[in-house]
């Protein structure tokens, strides 16, 4: 694939990377050399204010791709082939998709001043995708779907990349166990509030728990290896070890040989990566503490992670991850409702506005997480059901990836969850067949 374009930029060279990845396999090459261009026999996009040849693709630009620095864009939704569009021009394509996409999937409008919730994260109600009600749709997929089309219609002989759907299980591990492997201290005191409060059911589970004779609550680990058995599932865990507990950090502490062995055994048998404690968002040499942590203890070196309570903030939670050896995050996505943040669910590196440069670190957008079902938005199982059905088969229709979260406190024996871990083998068994 060869773009033509007389101006050169980061921001362009970083969507002609994203773009020919996307359709071809791999990079698509920039040129300033019209004769060049025209003589060229392979896929031509034309990213310039006028058209060269009747046989070339014909983008011509909007201005953000060619802008430094980062302010208020003028954005105005219209429909194009059932899809939401902005940054209208002229061309084959009614609008700029290479600048459009990047405004998505950059997340530039999290780089401009906006309200934050409660956590201090990113209010998704300020999001394009949240005003304009497309929130729940991967419409850069979908564009780079009717995008493809379009290229192979013009160049018919054109060798295009071959897309399948996946789907990506991942879990991650806030709270190992209910009631198993705290301190004494710990679990005197939520024993006497359980007293104190009249909860007496769920202080006879406590005792026995504590005393053998019962399963703890959260503890789905087998449940779970049972589930995946039977269609060969390739799932990461992400794990929390903050060697201290917080208001938002209530792990087994990794010093406890229950929770180390917890991790060895995830560590042989699947993929794991680091859920940074909610601290470590505030001290930078925390994160890198619990990186190695939990390097020491599955014996691994560990290059993924996902955001406990997904707290981040653009660029400098990414910035930090880099630094601490991180290369994929699974982030994207929000802790407060379920749809695509960065209306995209393809791997994609991100690009740090700020520095205006593509970085080595690769994301993974989720789009569902069960806690925003239940506790966000208020589901109940079956609710949450259909709503993985949606998105599987959003996924399925573009040819993306589904990447959905769990946690094992969902998945065990929790009154409070009651019926969730059947909603969700029911869905195992219906996307892995």
């Amino acid at each position: 694939m060869l773009i033509y374009s007389p101006t050169n930029s980061h921001r362009l060279h970083y969507m002609a990377d994203f773009t020919g990845r996307l359709l071809t396999g791999e990079p698509a090459r920039l040129t300033h050399d019209r004769d060049e261009f025209i003589a060229a026999d392979t896929i031509r996009i034309n990213y310039s204010e006028e058209r060269l040849t009747p046989d070339e693709c014909w983008i011509k630009p909007h201005t953000l791709l060619f802008e430094t620095g980062i302010r208020e864009q003028t954005i105005v939704c219209s429909d194009w082939q059932m899809l939401p569009v902005f940054f209208q021009t002229e061309g084959d394509i009614p609008f700029d998709i290479l600048a459009a996409s990047f405004y998505l999937i950059s997340r530039y409008e999290e780089y401009l001043s906006h309200q934050v919730d409660i956590y201090g994260r990113y209010d998704h109600t300020q999001s394009l995708a949240y005003r304009e009600g497309f929130l729940n749709r991967p419409v850069v997929d979908g564009w780079m779907q009717q995008f493809k089309m379009l290229l192979k219609k013009i160049f018919p002989s054109a060798m295009l990349a071959i897309k399948h759907f996946q789907w990506v299980p991942t879990y991650d591990i806030d709270e190992a166990y209910s009631f198993k492997y705290k301190s004494w201290t710990r679990s005197a005191g939520a024993a006497l509030r359980d007293l104190f409060t009249g909860k007496f059911a769920h202080y006879a589970q406590r005792r026995k728990v504590l005393d053998g004779k019962q399963v703890d609550p959260f503890d789905s680990y087998s449940w779970i290896d049972d589930l995946h058995r039977p269609y060969q599932l390739s799932p990461l865990y992400f794990f929390l070890v903050g060697k201290k507990n917080g208001r938002y950090d209530k792990q087994i502490l990794p010093s406890q040989t229950a929770m180390q062995t917890l991790i060895h055994k995830h560590a042989v048998k699947y993929k794991i990566g680091l859920h940074p404690s909610w601290q470590s968002g505030d001290e930078k040499a925390m994160l890198q503490e619990e990186k190695e942590r939990l390097e020491k203890i599955s014996g691994l070196k560990i290059t993924n992670s996902r955001q406990h309570y997904i707290r981040m903030k653009l660029p400098i939670t990414y910035r930090h991850l880099l630094e601490a050896g991180i290369r994929e995050d699974y982030s994207m996505g929000y802790g407060s409702v379920n749809g695509f943040r960065a209306s995209y669910s393809n791997a994609c590196y991100w690009y740090d506005l700020e520095k205006e440069e593509q970085t080595p670190l690769l994301l993974h957008p989720f789009c569902y997480m069960e806690a925003n079902s239940f506790f966000e938005q208020k589901y109940t199982a079956l609710q949450a059901l259909d709503e993985m059905h949606y998105y599987f088969n959003e996924l399925k229709r573009v040819e993306g990836t589904l990447i959905t979260i769990w946690h094992n406190t969902f998945l065990g024996t929790a009154p409070l969850f009651a019926g969730w871990r059947e909603v969700y083998a029911q869905f195992t068994r219906e996307a892995a067949t």
